[in-house]
């Protein structure tokens, strides 16, 4: 866990970083085929992505999140908790939050025609989570705390 600003800016900037790149080349292929136009695409996308991620991450899913996983440890008076549920909970409500509103900015940036936006927003944000769940809870964020562990010691 990130103990202080420098670190907690690595840390989300290496974690964004990569769930941003990886989600973003997920959608653009999902949508224009496995192509180099669709790599370029996803390049091309991936720095506004980048920002609006970070600036999600850090002003309200971040807050919110840490708020009700450290909140609900300490109204439970668990004392003994491992670092590991902890990390687990805050990347899995992260995922939920992040893929909740990066997809309806996806949805905006490359805008579909058909009947019912609430349909498209859910099949959008079920696609995402199946993907971005398991690339955050078994590579970015494993590689991402090791990385970080590294910087600390």
């Amino acid at each position: 866990m990130p103990s202080n600003f420098k670190e907690e800016a690595f840390f989300t900037a290496l974690m964004a970083g990569l769930m941003v790149l990886g989600m973003t080349m997920y959608n653009v292929v999902l949508h224009n085929g496995l192509a180099i136009s669709s790599i370029l695409d996803g390049l091309l996308g991936y720095p506004l992505a980048l920002l609006v991620a970070v600036i999600f991450d850090m002003v309200l899913v971040g807050p919110i999140v840490k708020k009700i996983v450290f909140g609900y440890i300490r109204r439970n008076n668990l004392k003994d908790v491992k670092p590991l549920f902890i990390g687990l909970a805050i990347s899995s409500m992260m995922v939920l939050g992040m893929v909740t509103l990066m997809s309806i900015f996806g949805m905006i940036m490359s805008p579909t025609q058909g009947s019912s936006l609430v349909a498209i927003y859910g099949h959008t944000w079920l696609f995402n989570l199946i993907v971005a769940l398991p690339l955050q809870l078994l590579l970015v964020g494993p590689f991402s705390r090791k990385m970080l562990a590294l910087i600390q010691n």
